[in-house]
């Protein structure tokens, strides 16, 4: 059973949001929260393996709880996904770079809700190709040095095509196939890159990835 908690100050937004997760078999929601501040101790206590998170909350927003959640060692294994009004929404960029797994419109679908919590859940990251590369483009690209490109040298050159790959939204089975490895072993380098860089999810790895400058917007 995949244990979820809400973040959002909105009681409508809440109560259909547990409505459409609480129609899958596997999911349920374990508490609610209207601040970031309760979210973060409520993360605490329960140990959710995701937490839907809205940005503008009072008291502490989204960003700071999320950076409080990511930063926390004890909380390793909880995953956020950031809830937004629009897919460009200049906050989404920084929601990743606090710890986000990924990001969603309010107005998803239900059926795509659903499978969002179960893949972040699995421990992969919730980054469309299309989203993400407007995400950069728009946001990314205006900063184009935030990280010193040394911390590339850690890995091996086989871990930096993969993680460019990651980059530009490929899975690992779609890596496999570009570098004429199994999926398995492209998990494997995409783990290695993670643990070397500090990654908590793939997430990570695509904003290191060109914040570095390891990959540029357009890059496929």
């Amino acid at each position: 059973m995949i244990r979820v908690l809400i973040a959002d100050d909105q009681t409508v937004v809440r109560v259909g949001l547990r409505g459409l997760l609480e129609n899958g078999d596997d999911i349920r929601v374990v508490a609610e929260a209207t601040t970031g501040e309760d979210v973060v101790r409520l993360a605490r206590e329960l140990h959710p393996d995701v937490v839907l998170m809205d940005i503008r909350m009072p008291v502490m927003d989204g960003l700071e709880a999320t950076r409080r959640i990511a930063g926390d060692d004890t909380l390793s294994a909880v995953r956020v996904i950031v809830l937004t009004t629009f897919d460009l929404d200049e906050y989404v960029m920084d929601g990743l770079r606090a710890g986000a797994s990924g990001f969603l419109t309010k107005d998803v679908e239900p059926a795509d809700l659903r499978q969002a919590v179960r893949v972040v859940a699995q421990g992969e990251a919730l980054l469309s190709p299309g989203a993400t590369r407007r995400l950069i483009t728009r946001f990314l690209a205006q900063e184009p040095s935030r990280r010193d490109a040394g911390v590339l040298d850690r890995l091996t050159g086989r871990e930096r095509e993969v993680m460019a790959l990651v980059a530009a939204g490929l899975s690992n089975e779609r890596i496999g196939e570009r570098l004429s490895m199994s999926p398995a072993t492209a998990r494997t380098h995409v783990h290695r890159a993670m643990l070397k860089l500090g990654a908590r999810d793939r997430a990570q790895l695509v904003v290191i990835a060109y914040e570095t400058g390891l990959v540029h917007p357009g890059h496929a």
